[in-house]
């Protein structure tokens, strides 16, 4: 909620601002560190793959960087989107202050905890990693139960789903329920794509009837309940059939309409609105990894593997860094245009996205490469990105309002 400040200078005792602008709302810490946590981690990926070191000596070099880019850095956006957000639906705070502090830093060690070997015994990693969630879920779902914000018990439902394909990963790193660590974490980007789908239909379409003006953009009830209902019936499947034509045929259909429902929403309107088409763009990849999905059980010409990066390089890539952006800047005060190194940001995304998941069709040979030449444009974007807005998430608003 934003509130001016009062001609006496003094915030209502509810709206006491914290002592360090970077505590001041959800996204700014989460923000940060989950920029620096993309910057650094698929680097160490990189060196993993070229046999250099192994960072995952918890779950294993390549279970460690699937987990963490969901369980690490997706997860970290989506704690900054919702904290903030949520207070937006409410009319409630979330969290902030030395609270906001202390959840940050239990998503910083759960980070520690999966790098490397274990340092104790293995279910103390486990504890440490899975506390984060919980705590997540109890702060988002006070302001909601209290304002009885009935349409968003869906994030609490999405939150809690991720909780379980994390756990489902740790039962299997622990001898428990062996085979489900890399099963937990592809139902776990598909919870995510789920939730992206959700938030998708809600704001895109606005945000860009907003910019452009146009009136005819709009979301089509009937198409979005299509599209978010046969994601979330391809992520069950998923979990009881994996890789399997079920999958396959579900995935297909989730793709039609996932495209359907974005053909009234203006993306052809948004070529120069940098903040709007990263988001078409990253939404794009949503079906395109859906059909790739499909094509991956019925010819060993697109390889599952490929679909996996489509959702997380491509869709999640793109989408987190367009909305980190547009948060940032609209929620620091600044008005929503990106700086020309931002908008640098976001072409890297793409192209990283492009090599990751259309180069090595093209070029099956030089998979290595391509996947090498993704994770330096990946990180080069989330590094323009703190380098961009880094100071503005540890500063006060230069408006003067709360947040």
């Amino acid at each position: 909620m934003n509130v001016s400040l009062p001609l006496n200078g003094e915030w209502p005792a509810s709206e006491k601002r914290p002592r360090w602008a970077i505590a001041a709302k959800g996204f700014r810490p989460f923000f940060l560190l989950a920029a620096s946590f993309a910057l650094a981690i698929v680097p160490l990926w990189l060196l993993a793959l070229l046999g250099v070191l192994d960072p995952g000596g918890y779950l294993g070099a390549l279970d460690w960087h699937a987990h963490e880019m969901v369980f690490g850095f997706a997860v970290a956006v989506i704690a900054g989107f919702l904290l903030t957000a949520v207070g937006n639906w409410t009319q409630r705070e979330t969290v902030v202050g030395a609270p906001l502090l202390a959840l940050s830093g239990l998503w910083l060690v759960g980070r520690i905890a999966v790098i490397g070997p274990p340092l104790g015994p293995r279910v103390v990693t486990a504890v440490a990693d899975l506390a984060f969630l919980p705590a997540l879920i109890a702060i988002v779902v006070r302001p909601i139960v209290a304002s009885g914000n009935r349409r968003n018990f869906a994030i609490v439902a999405i939150l809690s789903l991720l909780f379980l394909a994390n756990l489902a990963v740790h039962l299997d790193a622990l001898g428990v329920l062996p085979g489900w660590r890399r099963r937990g974490t592809l139902f776990a980007v598909d919870v995510v794509v789920l939730l992206i789908l959700i938030m998708a239909g809600r704001v895109f379409p606005m945000f860009t009837r907003n910019a452009t003006g146009a009136q005819s953009i709009r979301s089509h009830r009937s198409l979005d309940a299509l599209s978010i209902g046969a994601m979330a019936l391809l992520a069950l499947v998923d979990a009881a059939l994996p890789a399997g034509a079920p999958a396959a045929i579900v995935a297909g259909l989730t793709g039609v309409f996932a495209a359907a429902r974005a053909v009234h929403w203006g993306a052809w309107r948004s070529s120069r609105v940098p903040l709007l088409w990263i988001l078409h763009v990253g939404y794009a990849w949503i079906p395109v990894a859906l059909w790739l999905r499909a094509a991956s059980a019925f010819t060993r010409g697109f390889p599952e593997s490929i679909a996996t990066h489509a959702f997380t390089v491509g869709a999640i890539g793109a989408l987190t860094l367009g909305m980190m952006a547009r948060v940032t800047l609209g929620h620091t005060g600044r008005a929503l245009v990106p700086p020309r190194s931002v908008v640098v940001a976001f072409a890297l995304i793409v192209l990283a996205a492009t090599a990751r998941v259309v180069a090595p069709l093209i070029s099956p040979l030089h998979y290595r490469v391509w996947v090498i030449i993704a994770g330096t444009l990946w990180s080069a974007a989330f590094t323009l990105y703190l380098v961009a807005f880094a100071p503005a998430l540890v500063s006060p608003r230069p408006d003067a309002k709360p947040g």
